[in-house]
């Protein structure tokens, strides 16, 4: 591991000490790409741990989830259940330590109702769009419910048995005709179901409103969990260089479904390293 990589975590675990973000927040080589962590990384940490955890990466955004522990101050109850004055105490979370949700992971049923509520919690937030995997019986309920909210959502996929959406076609599919769907590119999750993300990410051009970043070990595996990004299967620098030809500007989430002892904090700020390196060899063009 290079030398500079412990630089930055030495500096993390001190502002995480610190319960204080980093007078110097790690810079990320492309402004117009918004790199973030998903709250999903910490699930197994409470929202006020899991905050002071990204905090500390040196990142300003962050992609929430509704279905996350809000944490004991809130009675442990998931974010998507909270009262408007206990979003307000997570909204305060954040502005304490300067992360800004401009994405929300929004999980409903098949009734309509339930995407209403999450739509609401999102909303509150004031997020820009929100991320979820709808019902396709309901894709055009839910396409007038987003327009009633001023909101559009990246449809996300899991890997096939398990998501509608496995293959960059179902995305597709679900996007025509539907003015306020885009596309979130799980890279991570398509190489289970044995789609290369580098097609997946060709096969969206135009659609894709968010990345979430994560690498896998092999391809048509679905028992596997994520690995560091960067030590997978995911060839990321011609992702870089396809999004950039793309003229791709959104939100990139450093995402681990993997648990890592004692945090997955480590994985991120390696991720940061690779990301920054990778980036920064496309050149001035994506500045």
């Amino acid at each position: 591991m290079r030398n500079s990589f412990f630089c930055i975590l030495a500096v993390a675990v001190l502002a995480a000490c610190s319960g204080k973000r980093s007078s110097e927040p790690i810079q990320t080589a492309a402004p117009d790409w918004k790199l973030g962590v998903a709250f999903w990384t910490f699930h197994t940490f409470k929202l006020p741990d899991a905050l002071d955890k990204i905090d500390s990466s040196g990142v300003n955004y962050v992609e929430g989830v509704t279905f996350f522990n809000a944490g004991p101050e809130l009675g442990d109850s998931l974010i998507g259940t909270l009262s408007n004055a206990g979003l307000a105490k997570v909204r305060a979370m954040l502005d304490e330590r300067g992360l800004k949700m401009e994405s929300m992971y929004v999980g409903g049923d098949r009734n309509i109702d339930s995407w209403k509520r999450q739509f609401d919690v999102a909303k509150f937030f004031g997020v820009k769009y929100v991320t979820g995997e709808p019902p396709v019986a309901i894709l055009d309920e839910i396409d007038s419910l987003l327009s009633a909210y001023d909101l559009r959502m990246a449809i996300h996929e899991h890997w096939r048995g398990v998501s509608q959406y496995w293959h960059p076609d179902s995305v597709l599919a679900a996007i025509e005709g539907h003015k306020n769907f885009g596309a979130c590119a799980d890279l991570g999750h398509w190489p289970k179901s044995g789609v290369n993300p580098l097609d997946g990410v060709k096969r969206l051009e135009g659609h894709i409103m968010g990345i979430h970043l994560k690498d896998i070990a092999e391809y048509n595996n679905p028992n596997i969990q994520d690995v560091r990004v960067g030590t997978g299967v995911v060839d990321f620098p011609a992702i870089f260089a396809e999004l950039k030809r793309q003229n791709f500007s959104g939100h990139i989430y450093i995402e681990r479904d993997a648990e890592t002892v004692p945090s997955n904090l480590p994985s991120v700020l390696e991720t940061i390293e690779y990301y920054n390196e990778q980036v920064a060899r496309l050149g001035s063009a994506t500045q």
